[in-house]
């Protein structure tokens, strides 16, 4: 129970306690020792696997299926909007029974929505996520500071 007049000091030890901003534990920087040999920062890394082809690789087929099926997609449904707004007489005009043309374009959106979402992680699955699996595990190993 908390105890309204209990102003002690911040504890160590506790969790929301920053050591590193008060001060304590930072490295000390007069010790002239030798010191073994550090993993590599992490933008080091980053840098080496960002320019790596296999990274380039994993973005070249993540944007030659993202910004056609983007675009495709945005062209159809700016191609609803406007025909709703410009040819209402077209959208109104009945399929079947009492069904329109602007309710199956509509319905066909969430179809399109769910197709796409089915064809990417399809895609992903097939064709990204072994390559992108095999450079997080380097990715991991080169911040341990092994391999390279």
């Amino acid at each position: 129970m908390h105890n309204a007049r209990d102003t002690g000091a911040a504890r160590v030890e506790d969790p929301w306690y920053d050591a590193l901003a008060s001060g304590r534990g930072e490295p000390d920087d007069t010790d002239s020792a030798a010191r073994p040999a550090r993993p590599p920062a992490a933008r080091e890394v980053y840098t080496e696997v960002h320019g790596s082809a296999a990274f380039q690789e994993v973005r070249r087929r993540y944007r030659r299926f993202v910004f056609p099926a983007a675009a495709a997609f945005l062209l159809w449904y700016l191609a609803y909007v406007v025909a709703a707004t410009a040819a209402p007489g077209l959208m109104a005009r009945p399929v079947v029974g009492t069904l329109n043309v602007a309710m199956v374009a509509g319905l066909g959106q969430f179809a399109t929505t769910f197709l796409l979402t089915w064809a990417y992680a399809r895609h992903a699955r097939l064709r990204r996520d072994r390559v992108a699996l095999e450079l997080r595990w380097v990715t991991q190993e080169m911040m341990r500071g092994r391999g390279r």
